[in-house]
Formats: structure tokens, C-alpha cells, sequence
């Protein structure tokens, strides 16, 4: 039967690098967009800060020139940035802008001298809340000072008086400056739209950046309407400010050194971050390094000091100019540099042309720059993670307080809140049905549901909840917490013991509170050693009297069937004991027995060595104990009931109402090393798994009278329609190996009924030892024998014999089925997948590229 060849889907290749030419040219365009948007943001800056304007062309420039050559982040755009106007309006008005600029170059220094230290990475380590909540007060401190200049006045250093002085400066408005101010922000705010709802010549007119339209359209109306306004104001070069010693407190220099050198740093830094979020977003054009943060704020300590001592405004990392910059297509550093020569160009050919700007529009740019700022996003994301008081706490601070007091406040808080969470445990005490009326009512059981960790700090509160069960009762504890200490623990035990004797009845569940740590060294678990931390299914059984191993000399032997107990596990009190692991957390801190997943450890004992053996133990004897193989088995459940069930009770429940819906079939071999859900990190209704011997799909009319696998294929496709199938193989198949070492006419291997299903795989021996067919291979290595190279044919004959089947076929001529193929190497622990063919079809030499982990996102 005619059929299509399969849709094979895999990891495409990374994309060359353009030319050079090619480069320039991305770089240049680029660089042109963010020199238009950074020459009146560097006025607007240098204006809000109540800095000579010069002093935002000086800093615009350096950091384009020194970062643009000597920076680590290769998108990023440095320049005087509305994160540092507070501050260094602080600083002019309390020490002079010749000071300040003093100041700028001390911190350019003690930058430089933390990126030799290598302590970049360390600053990401402050708390977003904390960072987004400066910013945000920051934000709202220029907005508040930039009305006033909007309105036509002269704004105060405190954003207090700015804030009870707004009402008297709105009835003394000056309409001219109001106008203009008006038209500014209507102007950037609309400007972006033109590209959606104006036309051809909205899409035209969009690609001029909305502040230099919005700048040029009010300096445009307020030259022809001869408003009077105050306009900017740039002296000769001749007369420019440099800086000189600094004068005054030393403390106070320290200070203001060192809040210039963090708040710089850490924007710097987080800037550098979210470039490289974007441009791996962007996901096409030449590939782009990941930034160097130490190299970055080496960087920026240059670009600083070089600035200061040009007379310049302090920099940092601009993200409204590298957003654009990534935006326009740019693809190295060039980028930046050549914006920095633009601007200075600009400083010294345009000077006449930027004299005509009006100084209402520059604050209208700036205010509106202030309340971007306060982002709603970033408000959101920090309620979602219960950080909105650290997010207020500095905000507010920063407003009333200043800049590094506000930052401080805010670690401050974040550090309480953060020891708040680690210490606070919620405890919940629910009561089943009641039995009886009035006096004489009881009830059937009660549950104790505890969600955090429990330490001596919630040893009050535990014991009000566990006075809460009636006497006699049955209770059932609920740990969900990570970690128990001591005194917790033994409230816990005492209480048990007492509810015990009264009769009562007590079950604990759920995590043991343990935290994670390496196996335990009595560690006598396989085939999945060495899982971190998780439980032993089948517990160590009684070994005889007067044995190296005797129990006499630890604690009481369990027997075959028992299980450790979540709060003997909590402290480790049956260590040595047969037990080896605590309550089943992985490396993450997630559920032992993988919760959703089922990919976490196996969790099935196995034996150990004995004292003085050495060599491997043997699976499934033991020398001095008889191993129960039901008890392995019924141990495994009996985790799965105490760890995994409460986890999973609410998705498998729901699966249970709605049926299963999984989007992939899985056809992969019965290999006990396969772990699908390992492999695939998937869970309950994700994958509908198809297992057999060697992984093989009958085709059409050659079912031999085994119709599982087709009946299984048909199912899949028809009725649960699924998305796609995986074909997967693995290494050191035994069905493989027979098929390879057998002659090629057995007789008496075809009578039997694994040799009558094998013959299934012979087109495959036949694919492997055709030499006119070329065999498939690993991408990134040899293949390592014949053994691997005729798995690796198998999983494409397969997938050939899988398309011919008749539903398939239909789903693959309507566009609604891919099929893939996979290998997977169980020594290396590594996935294989077929590239993506050309034009649909199988590649003559099909090839198995291996997969790779994602970046991990900072």
C-alpha cells in the first residue's frame, strides 16, 4: 500500500552569521531609531534634574561611545536614565553640580573595582519588589516635579512640597506652557497608533520615534504661535562646568558615592538582564552572545568616570533605548556606539536647532517618561507573589525618605517577610460527620492540615488546633510543610501518644518535614539510587540475633510490610534501621514520588551488601532475610497512598469527570529502563502510552494476529485524536540485539511467540544491512556500534510502517498529525530526535540531533 512519507519534527539549526556588510548595515539603522530618542530624553533627564543640559549630550554620548566599546552587554544602551534624576538632584542641590560630578566619577571608580571583584551576579540577588518599587517611587517623584514645569513654574527638590504646592501652581497656570505641555503628551501617546489605524502614511510616520515627534511637533507650534516660553539653553563648550574636589562631610561623600554606586549598578545590571530576555525573544537575525554582567559594570565604572569628568550626568543602562535598539533589528555593539556618535555630532552641529525647544516640552517628555515608570505589570506580578508591601514600603520610602533609605526600608521589610514565610505554618483543623444529637454528639474523625514549616514558633498554635479533636477520636495530621524541628516534633509525639492512650486513633501524612539532603548513607534502594531524598518502599526486614547488623544495638527492626513513619522520618529518630531517605522531596523540593508527574524515583527497594561483602548486591535475595517481592510491590503503593495520592487525588479526580484527553501517542519499548514520564516529564492524562517488545508497528495486513498495536494506533487517532506520535527507541534494545546475532533463517526462533512478533522487525535488519541506504545517525557523535546504528533504523522503519497505516495516513494528508522520532541513550541519560526533513520527506541520511536543556532565564 502507497503511503506519505512521515512529518518528522525536531530542532532546526542555528542561523549563520550575516555578513559584515550585512551586520553594519542592521547596526546603523538601529542606531540612527535610538539616537532620535535619546537626544531629548537626555535634555528632558539633565532638565529634571536641574543639571546644566550639556551634561545629558556629555553622558549620552560617553556611554554610548565607552559602553558601546567596552560593555559586556551587546544590545544594551547606556545613558543618563530617569532611574537616576532623584538622586542626583539630591546631590546638585545639596553639594553643587561640580561636586556631583566629582561624586559620578568615585562611582564610576568603585564600579570598576566591583567588576574585577566578579560581584555582578550578586547584585540580581536584591528582590524584584524591592527594585521595581524604587523605580516606581522614583517614578512618581519626577512625575510630581515635572507638572510644575508643564504648568510653567520652577519645581521644589522635595516631592512633598512639590505634592502640597500643586493646587496653587494649577490656579496660577500659564496657559502657553500648558499648551504646549498638552500637545507634547497627546502627541506621544497617540504617535505609536498611527501605525494600526493610519494608514500608508501612519505606518510611515511610525517609524519616527514618538518623543522626537512629539518635541518637534511643540517646538514646531510654539516657534509659529511666538509663545515666549523659556527655551533650552546650551552655552558655549567653552564656559562648560568640570568637575572639582569634592567638598564637605566625609560621611556624607561616602554616602552619596555609594547610593550613586548601587542604585547605578543594580539598573545597570537588571537592564542587561531584560535585554537578553528580549533578544532571545526575538528569535531570529544572528545569534547574540549573552551579556558579560561583570565586563557590563567594569563597563559602566569607565563610562562613569569618564562622564563625570567630562562634566556629564551620571549613567546607567537605559531599557526605553535598548528596547528599541533590539526592536530596530541591531545585532552588536556597533549599535550603541554609533549612537553615542551621533550625539555628539548633535551636541556640536545642532546646537541652534535644539535651542529652539521649548523647556514645557522637555518636562511634558520627562513626566510622562516618570509615570511609565510606575508599571502596572510589574505591580501585578508582585501582588501575584504576595511581595505588594515590600513594593510599597519602597516606593513610599523613596518619596519621603530619599533614594537609598527608601531601598533600604524595602530590603528591610523583604528580609521579614521572607523569615515570616520561612517560620509561620498555617494550621487547619477540620471535623468530619457528626454521630449522635446534643450532649452526646461525636464526631467521626477530624483532620489536621498543616501548610508551612513547623518550628518552635508555631508549637503554640499547633497544640490549640490538636486540643480541638475530641477524645477518642480518629485524627488524621496533614504535613505539608518541608521541615520540622525538634520541638514541633515532640509536641507532635506527645500529643499522639496521649490521643493513643485515650483511645483514640491517629494517622500521620503527607511530607515527614525532612529537608533535602543527600541519600542516606544505609541507602539500599535500585534500580533509581542515587534519588535525593526519597522513601524506601521496602524497608530493611529483621536480621538475625547476634548479626553485625543486629537491630539490638539500634532500633526496633520493622517488618516486611511496615513503613517508615512521616515523623520518625522527620528527625531521622530509625535512621540505620532498614530506612533510606526521608519523606520523599526531590532536589527541587517537590513530592519523592512526583507528584503530577510520576517521574520522580521509582522509590522500589532492592537489597544491599552485606557487612564485608564486597561487589554488587543482588537484586532480589538477600543472605540472611528472604525478600518479599509483594512486599516491594505493596510498599511502593503504600508510598504512592502517603505521598503522591494526596497530591494528585484533585487532577486524577477531575480526569476521572472528563475523560482522558492526552495529545500525544507514546509507542516506545517495554525496556524497564524506559521511563516514559521520566523522560517526557509528563503526567496523568498527558501521554497514551503504546509499550512492546522493540518498539515495533506491525504494518497493514501483517499483524500476525497480534492486533493490539493497531487497534492502539487506531484509537489514539480516531477516537482521541491526538496531535501527534512518538516513535521511540533506545539503546542496548534487546529485540534489537536478538534480531542482529540471529541467522537470518531460525526456524525454531520464528515458532515461539516472541520470535513470530521479532519477525515484525526484520525490515528493519533489512533497512540497516542494505548498504544502497545510507543509516541514520547521531548528529553530535559516532555512532557508538552496530547494535545502536540498527536502533536508530529501527525508529525510522518504524515510523514508515506507522504512516502506512490507513488513519494515520488521512491525518497526515489533512495536516493534523505529525509524527516524530526519538532515541534514547539510557547510559548517557540523553534524548535524540530526528531533524526536520526538508520539504516534508525523510532525509536520505536521517539524522537524530541531541536535546538540549533551555538557558535557564536569571
Amino acid at each position: 500500500m502507497p503511503h506519505r512519507p512521515p512529518v518528522l519534527s525536531g530542532p532546526t539549526a542555528a542561523p549563520d552569521h550575516p555578513p559584515p556588510r550585512q551586520r553594519w548595515s542592521a547596526d546603523l539603522s538601529a542606531s540612527v531609531t535610538v539616537f532620535l530618542i535619546a537626544l531629548p530624553l537626555s535634555l528632558g533627564i539633565a532638565l529634571a534634574a536641574g543639571a546644566p543640559l550639556q551634561s545629558g549630550l556629555v553622558a549620552a554620548a560617553v556611554g554610548g561611545v565607552v559602553c558601546g566599546r567596552l560593555g559586556g552587554a551587546p544590545l544594551q544602551v547606556t545613558g543618563p536614565a530617569a532611574g537616576l534624576t532623584v538622586i542626583t538632584a539630591e546631590l546638585i542641590q545639596r553639594y553643587g553640580w561640580q561636586t556631583t560630578c566629582a561624586i559620578t566619577v568615585l562611582a564610576g571608580v568603585a564600579q570598576v573595582g566591583l567588576g574585577f571583584l566578579r560581584v555582578a551576579r550578586s547584585a540580581l540577588a536584591v528582590s524584584p519588589a524591592v527594585v521595581h518599587g524604587m523605580l516606581a517611587g522614583i517614578g512618581g517623584t519626577i512625575a510630581l516635579a515635572q507638572l510644575h514645569v508643564m504648568l510653567g513654574g520652577d519645581p521644589d527638590s522635595s516631592p512633598l512640597t512639590n505634592a502640597l504646592e500643586l493646587p496653587g501652581r494649577i490656579t496660577a497656570v500659564q496657559p502657553a506652557a500648558l499648551s504646549v505641555s498638552t500637545l507634547t503628551v497627546v502627541v506621544l501617546l497617540a504617535w505609536p497608533r498611527l501605525k494600526q489605524y493610519g494608514g500608508t502614511f501612519g505606518a510611515a510616520a511610525a517609524r519616527v520615534p514618538a518623543a522626537l515627534a512629539a518635541v518637534c511637533l511643540a517646538t514646531l507650534a510654539a516657534v509659529l504661535a511666538d509663545t515666549g516660553l523659556p527655551r533650552v539653553d546650551l552655552p558655549s563648550w567653552r564656559s562648560h562646568a568640570l568637575p572639582e574636589l569634592p567638598e564637605g562631610p566625609v560621611l556624607g561623600l561616602g554616602t552619596a558615592v555609594l547610593t550613586l554606586t548601587l542604585v547605578a549598578s543594580v539598573q545597570a545590571l537588571l537592564a542587561a538582564v531584560a535585554a537578553d530576555k528580549l533578544t532571545a525573544a526575538r528569535g531570529a537575525g544572528s545569534r547574540v552572545p549573552r551579556s558579560d554582567l561583570d565586563r557590563e559594570l567594569r563597563a559602566h565604572g569607565v563610562a562613569n568616570a569618564v562622564s563625570g569628568a567630562l562634566g556629564g550626568l551620571p549613567v546607567t543602562g537605559v531599557a526605553v533605548r535598548s528596547t528599541a535598539n533590539i526592536a530596530a533589528g541591531a545585532v552588536s555593539r556597533n549599535s550603541a556606539l554609533l549612537q553615542g556618535v551621533w550625539v555628539l555630532l548633535a551636541a556640536g552641529l545642532l546646537v541652534g536647532v535644539l535651542e529652539l525647544i521649548p523647556l514645557a516640552a522637555l518636562g511634558a517628555l520627562v513626566m510622562v517618561v516618570g509615570v511609565r515608570m510606575i508599571n502596572l505589570g510589574h505591580i501585578r506580578k508582585v501582588a501575584r507573589h504576595r511581595e505588594a508591601v515590600v513594593f510599597g514600603a519602597t516606593s513610599v520610602s523613596v518619596v519621603l525618605l530619599g533614594v537609598l533609605e527608601g531601598v533600604g526600608v524595602g530590603i528591610a521589610v523583604a528580609v521579614v517577610l521572607a523569615l515570616h514565610r520561612l517560620a509561620w505554618a498555617r494550621i487547619e483543623v477540620a471535623h468530619d460527620a457528626v454521630d449522635g444529637h446534643g450532649p452526646s454528639a461525636r464526631s467521626r474523625g477530624c483532620r489536621v492540615v498543616v501548610r508551612g514549616q513547623l518550628t518552635f514558633l508555631a508549637v503554640p498554635r499547633l497544640s490549640r488546633a490538636l486540643a480541638q479533636v475530641p477524645e477518642g477520636a480518629k485524627a488524621v495530621v496533614e504535613l505539608k510543610g518541608s521541615f520540622m524541628d525538634h520541638a514541633a516534633y515532640e509536641a507532635l509525639e506527645d500529643w499522639r501518644a496521649t490521643h493513643t492512650a485515650a483511645g483514640g486513633e491517629v494517622e500521620v501524612s503527607g511530607r515527614g518535614g525532612e529537608g533535602i539532603g543527600e541519600p542516606a548513607t544505609a541507602h539500599v534502594c535500585t534500580p533509581w539510587t542515587p534519588w535525593r531524598n526519597h522513601q524506601c518502599t521496602r524497608p530493611a526486614p529483621a536480621r538475625r540475633e547476634g548479626s553485625s547488623d543486629d537491630p539490638g544495638r539500634g532500633t526496633p527492626p520493622f517488618g516486611p510490610f511496615d513503613s517508615l513513619d512521616p515523623l520518625d522520618a522527620a528527625l531521622g529518630s530509625r535512621a540505620g534501621s532498614g530506612g533510606c531517605g526521608g519523606p520523599g522531596l526531590d532536589a527541587q523540593g517537590t513530592p519523592g514520588a512526583a507528584g503530577a508527574g510520576g517521574a520522580g524515583p521509582s522509590a522500589t527497594c532492592g537489597p544491599r551488601n552485606p557487612p564485608g561483602a564486597t561487589g554488587p548486591a543482588r537484586v532480589g535475595h538477600r543472605d540472611d532475610a528472604p525478600l518479599s517481592h509483594r512486599g516491594q510491590l505493596l510498599g511502593g503503593v503504600r508510598n504512592f497512598q502517603r505521598s503522591t495520592a494526596p497530591l494528585v487525588r484533585d487532577e486524577l479526580a477531575r480526569l476521572a469527570r472528563e475523560g482522558q484527553r492526552p495529545s500525544q501517542l507514546f509507542l516506545t519499548c517495554a525496556d524497564s529502563r524506559v521511563v516514559t514520564s521520566m523522560i517526557t516529564s509528563s503526567g496523568p492524562g498527558d501521554l497514551f502510552t503504546v509499550r512492546n517488545v522493540g518498539n515495533l508497528v506491525p504494518p497493514p495486513g501483517e499483524d500476525r494476529g497480534d492486533q493490539s498495536v493497531a487497534a492502539a494506533i487506531e484509537y489514539a487517532v480516531d477516537v482521541l485524536q491526538v496531535a501527534s506520535v512518538t516513535v521511540c527507541g533506545h539503546s542496548g534494545c534487546g529485540a534489537m540485539q536478538a534480531l542482529h546475532t540471529a541467522p537470518a533463517d531460525a526456524p525454531e526462533a520464528a515458532g515461539t511467540p516472541l520470535g513470530r512478533w521479532l519477525q515484525h522487525g526484520r525490515p528493519s535488519l533489512e533497512r540497516f544491512r542494505t548498504a544502497a541506504r545510507l543509516a541514520p545517525r547521531l548528529a553530535d557523535r559516532e555512532t557508538a556500534d552496530p547494535l545502536e546504528a540498527l536502533c536508530l533504523t529501527n525508529v525510522v522503519q518504524q515510523l514508515e510502517h506507522l504512516a502506512a497505516h490507513a488513519c494515520v495516513a488521512r491525518r497526515l494528508d489533512e495536516g493534523t498529525l505529525e509524527l516524530h522520532g526519538m532515541y534514547f541513550h539510557v547510559g548517557e541519560a540523553q534524548a535524540y530526535v530526528l531533524d526536520a526533513p526538508v520539504g516534508g520527506a525523510l532525509a536520505p541520511e536521517p539524522v537524530f540531533a541531541a536535546v538540549r536543556p533551555d538557558p535557564v532565564a536569571l
